[in-house]
Order: C-alpha cells, then structure tokens, then sequence
C-alpha cells in the first residue's frame, strides 16, 4: 500500500481516507463504492502545472478525461486551471455541461464521429489532435460549412516502445495511433492540412503508451520528436507546439514505485528538461509545452470498497472470498491481468495470516479482482479495500449481468458527497422497450 497524509489507519484500526473512515462509508453509501480522494487529486493537479512552470515555462497540463469523467473531475480541472483532453462526444459534453473554458480542451481519437466533430466545433473545442488522412478532410470540410479555422496537431507515431503492457503500448510502428515519422506518413498529413483552408497547424502531439517507469522512454520520445521539428524547420515548416502525452506509471502493487507527489513530478521535469536542451542544441524554436497525465491524477486518488459475502476454500488449492463487485467495476485484471493491493478496511492495521483470491459475482470464471493475496482471515460481512482504482475503474465499468455500477463519493477532510449517484433496477431498464414491429 502506498499510504500518505490523507489515507491511513486510524486509530480503531479502519481504513481511513480523506479523513473519513472507510466503515462510516460503507454505512452511509453501501458497497460496492468508488471513493475519491479529492485533495489528493488536486496536489497532483497543482504540483504537475508548477513544475511545467518553474522548468520550462510557457506550457500547460491537461487532464486525460478517458482516466475517470465526471461533473465532478472536470469541475476540479477547471478549479485548478488545468486544460482538459477529451476522446468522445460523452466526454465533451460532460466537460461542456460544467462550464469548463473548451478553449482548453484537446480533442483526441483514432475514429472522430461525424457527430462528435460537430459537437466539439459547437462548443468551441480549442484544439483538434488529428489522427488519420480521412479526418483532415472531413475536419476541413465541416469548419468550412461552420465558417471556422480549427487550430489543429498531429498526432505522431514517433516508434517509440515504452515497457508496458503490449495492449497499451501506443507508439510502435504497428499501431492503430498516430502518423509514422519513419515511415513519411507525418509529413503527408502536415502538406494536407497545410493545404486546406480551415484547418491550423499548430503542433505535434505524441504518446508513447500507458503505465510506464521507463523514465529514459519519455527522454527519448523528446529526442525523436524534436529531430523530427529540426526536418520541418528545414522544410519551412514552423511547429508551436508539442504535446508529450502521458503514461506515467503509478503503484499498484509488488514491486512498483511507490512515488509521493514530487516523485511524480520528475516525469515532468524529465520532459521539461529535455526539450529545454533539445531547443537549444537543435536550434529550433521553443515550443509550447504540454502534457496529459490521467491515471497519475486519479489513480492512486481512487479506492474501491467491496463487502466480502460467500467464502468458498478448495483444501490444498485455493480460498476463495466473493465480493459483492467483480469485473463490473474492475475489468482490468480479467483485460490486462492487472494486479492490486488491499486491506480489509474494518481491520486494517491486521497482520496477513492466509492467502485468498478475491472473486467477483459475475458469472465468468475469470472475474477475479485480486488472486493470491495475503490477508488477515477474513469472515462474511468484513470490508475489502482495493487500492489504486481512481483511473480506467469507473470509466470502464458495465451493468454485464445487470449489475449496477457502483456509485462514486468524493472525501475530502472528513467530509463526503457523491459525485455520481447510484443506478436503480429503474435504471437498468430505462431505455428498455416491448417488441412492436411495424410496416
């Protein structure tokens, strides 16, 4: 577990978080729960947009939506003026229904939708990351029904392989992401947008992958990408912006990191860093910085609360404790076999005296949220308390089963609120309809 100031063990020996004792949660809310740390989310927010400040400048921090989307998290960005990337039209409408500045929204995709194009012109998103040869036509064509000149980057494929999982590894040469600066695919879509009336170029943007430690991967991108800039300069072609991306790895459990926020920081530093050297050894113009960090924001921000049900034990095999969540509110163990941490939140300060695997109530055999995991000898009724579920968790989740997605509550010192309510069986069969064929 990575603990800090405002998640610990309180003196009853519970779980506590944001200054809110995990049991008095599960007493108020009910399980299974998402809980956000919301001050925790904010020293991140702050500590990112500081750094890019104090070593580089002229620059910005966006908040990557796909992490974890919300009125409430867009809300906060907005509070902490941060800029925000968006890759739907949900995601730009929540954003837009808050009030957020969509000036400062940085619209992403590999497949935009004719109709999410037209929601983010309306809205007045600020900047589009172009990612296939189709789309700058199609961008161009409906900025000019719109009469608009769409400041625009392109998304590139510097071949960079970051060492993470192979599913979320974005910047190989064989990827559905970005224009290949290798292989001349760039430098056609910057003659194509540049020869369009509606469209700006403005940048490149970049992003080497997900969940990274590989610190020098992030070094080389800037190397890669700024000998790229020196080739366009070359061509008379001026870049005023360059968007890195995020992907910083954060601790889930084993043998990762265990970062506090400055340790967080020297990512960016590292970033800041080398394209400030970059700039000046290459003799190119100094660019507009920005980044997009998500699941360092929310990840760790993030704790999901389960209360433990059956208890089924294979002798000589396997103890098993099902939960009354599973691969509905936490696919990425069955995705990535991701692994976590945890606790039991009502003993927390316990030592571990079994090894049990944690399973979900869905009917896969493969929703299982936490396997081999030493914990105190756990009885129907205890709390489970998984670690690090801020980010992909909520935005991922799914009623498979007609389960319901577990609400979300914000915790901050010694207060909670919900931040999204929970579903009812109402609302499981909302947008159901009878049959009625009709000629």
């Amino acid at each position: 577990m990575n603990y800090r100031d405002t998640m610990n063990v309180n003196k009853k020996g519970h779980l506590q978080i944001g200054g809110v004792d995990a049991v008095d949660l599960v007493n108020k809310y009910g399980t299974p729960l998402y809980v956000m740390d919301e001050s925790y989310i904010r020293s991140v927010c702050r500590a990112f947009r500081e750094t890019v400040e104090k070593t580089y400048g002229e620059g910005g921090v966006a908040y990557a939506s796909k992490a974890f989307s919300c009125k409430a998290i867009y809300e906060i960005a907005m509070q902490e003026n941060m800029y925000i990337d968006v890759v739907s039209g949900g995601e730009i409408y929540t954003a837009n229904s808050v009030g957020f500045d969509m000036k400062k929204a940085y619209f992403h995709g590999n497949n935009k939708l004719i109709s999410e194009i037209k929601l983010a012109l309306n809205v007045g998103v600020g900047t589009f990351v172009v990612d296939s040869f189709d789309e700058i036509d199609l961008l161009d064509s409906v900025c000019a029904e719109n009469g608009i000149v769409q400041k625009v980057l392109i998304r590139v494929n510097p071949g960079v392989e970051a060492h993470t999982h192979s599913f979320i590894q974005t910047a190989k040469v064989d990827s559905k992401f970005g224009f290949g600066v290798k292989n001349g695919y760039a430098d056609e879509a910057i003659d194509k947008i540049l020869g369009k009336n509606n469209l700006r170029f403005a940048g490149l943007h970049c992003h080497i992958g997900s969940q990274i430690f590989d610190k020098q991967a992030f070094a080389l991108a800037v190397d890669v990408v700024t000998d790229y800039v020196v080739r366009l300069k070359e061509r008379g072609v001026v870049v005023d912006e360059l968007n890195f991306g995020g992907g910083f790895g954060v601790y889930y459990s084993g043998d990762d990191p265990k970062y506090d926020v400055k340790e967080y920081c020297d990512y960016v530093a590292l970033l800041t860093s080398s394209l400030k050297n970059a700039v000046e050894k290459k003799g190119i113009k100094k660019p507009f910085f920005m980044i997009e960090p998500g699941r360092s924001i929310v990840g760790e921000a993030g704790v999901t609360l389960y209360s433990v049900g059956a208890i089924k034990e294979i002798k000589g095999i396997r103890k098993y404790l099902a939960i009354d969540g599973g691969m509905t509110d936490n696919i990425r163990p069955a995705l990535y076999d991701a692994k976590y941490d945890a606790v039991l939140a009502n003993r927390a300060n316990e030592k571990a005296t079994e090894v049990v695997s944690v399973a979900g109530k869905c009917c896969e055999s493969g929703d299982i949220i936490l396997k081999d995991i030493a914990l105190p000898a756990a009885k129907r009724g205890d709390i489970v308390a998984v670690f690090t579920t801020g980010a992909y968790n909520y935005s991922m989740s799914s009623n498979y089963n007609r389960n319901f997605v577990p609400p979300v509550v914000f915790v901050k010192d010694g207060k909670s609120a919900y931040a999204v309510k929970p579903q009812t069986y109402e609302d499981l069969v909302r947008n159901d309809v009878s049959l009625e064929y009709k000629d």
